[in-house]
């Protein structure tokens, strides 16, 4: 689990195949093989790692819902490693699954982002949603998204700050609100006797 307060920007060292190799100075004095770290709010696992860098595998599911598979040596990309019980939860509950690809309509800091009609249902004004794997509050909806704003802090320390209009970014809505859809579609209704 995460809170989607990125911890730093690191770097795309390689990608051969479907692994991705990255730069993460910094983020892996507690790393182990086996360990989760959120990748532009992809939850990877740790396959290899040295003091400063590590590699992780991307599986074709997170090709095809993520911009992970776009990928390329240079890139920067958000960094956060599992909130522990002890930490403090700064921004939401956030997994690390990513539910789809969003299009920046217009860059921070008033970050417009069109969305699948599908995921509509999960955005409400002033809940939280995941961007890249930044917990950010939604300011506004819109017929085919949602906008935040976007402090000047988090444009200088994500990947926020670099995204243009037409780029991808990974979206993971509230997962309290899948949850609570899922019960209530299971939920059988009283008739009056």
């Amino acid at each position: 689990m995460f809170t989607g307060i990125v911890e730093g920007m690191g770097e795309v060292l390689a990608v051969d195949g479907d692994r991705i190799a990255f730069r993460a100075p910094g983020l892996l004095d507690d790393v182990a093989v086996g360990a989760s770290i959120a990748v532009n709010g992809c939850c990877l696992t740790v396959v290899e790692h040295t003091s400063d860098t590590w590699t992780a595998d991307v599986v074709e599911e997170t090709r095809r819902r993520s911009t992970l598979g776009g990928l390329a040596p240079g890139d920067p990309v958000n960094l956060e490693r599992p909130v522990r019980p002890s930490d403090r939860l700064g921004g939401h509950i956030v997994q690390g699954h990513v539910d789809a690809v969003g299009e920046v309509v217009t860059a921070a800091p008033e970050l417009r982002v069109r969305v699948p009609a599908a995921l509509l249902r999960y955005v409400v004004e002033k809940g939280s949603i995941t961007v890249d794997g930044v917990s950010l509050t939604v300011a506004g909806l819109h017929d085919d998204g949602f906008s935040v704003a976007v402090i000047p802090h988090t444009t200088e320390v994500t990947t926020l700050g670099r995204r243009r209009a037409g780029d991808g970014v990974n979206i993971e809505v509230d997962v309290m609100a899948k949850y609570a859809e899922r019960l209530l579609s299971w939920a059988t209704p009283v008739v009056p006797a």
